[in-house]
């Protein structure tokens, strides 16, 4: 929605799937996690991958430490590439507070789902159940502290008309908040 709204929109879920392609990414990680995250031919295997991370700490935060900096890198590139028309930068990723990203921030954007809602959407899309779920959300920073440190909320209860009207309050207020902000770190 708020790249409808004329910014540049990083989505740090889709930079990580690039990051996972590049052959020398594939082959540290298979270093450091094992055969059990490769597919044959080399690719890692997302899934086997994410379990694997989500029951190990340790091993966690070494894919992050091998995979974040090649994020943080492309998302740099594609906002310097961004039209000058853009209003915002925009950073879409669930780890957001979790790495520090929030640091360089103008705002947050807290979007609050009910759970029923997160679940049947990550069902359908991911194939996740309720255990599943609850681990990945377990992994990360509480969603009321998630909440309390975000600078906006919006509601999202799955009515698309009510959530860009929303969007665009917030993100209104957030420009004229932001109003003395350069451009370049709107983000």
């Amino acid at each position: 929605m708020l790249a409808e709204l004329g910014c540049e929109v990083c989505i740090s879920d889709d930079v990580a799937r690039q990051v996972l392609e590049m052959p020398e990414v594939c082959a540290a990680i298979i270093a450091r996690a094992g055969s059990s995250v490769a597919l044959p031919g080399g690719a890692i295997d997302r899934s086997a991958l994410a379990h694997a991370m989500f029951s190990d700490r340790t091993l966690r935060a070494d894919i992050e430490a091998i995979m974040h900096p090649r994020i943080e890198a492309l998302r740099r590139a594609q906002f310097a590439a961004a039209p000058a028309s853009s209003p915002a930068f925009v950073i879409d990723a669930p780890l957001l507070f979790e790495v520090g990203l929030d640091r360089e921030c103008a705002a947050v954007i807290f979007v609050d789902t009910p759970r029923a809602l997160r679940l049947s959407r990550v069902g359908e899309s991911r194939g996740w159940d309720d255990a599943e779920l609850a681990r990945r959300e377990a992994s990360q920073l509480a969603l009321e502290e998630k909440r309390r440190r975000s600078s906006d909320v919006v509601e999202n209860h799955g009515d698309r008309a009510r959530l860009n009207a929303e969007v665009a309050r917030v993100f209104e207020a957030i420009l004229s908040r932001c109003a003395d902000v350069p451009r370049a770190q709107r983000t």
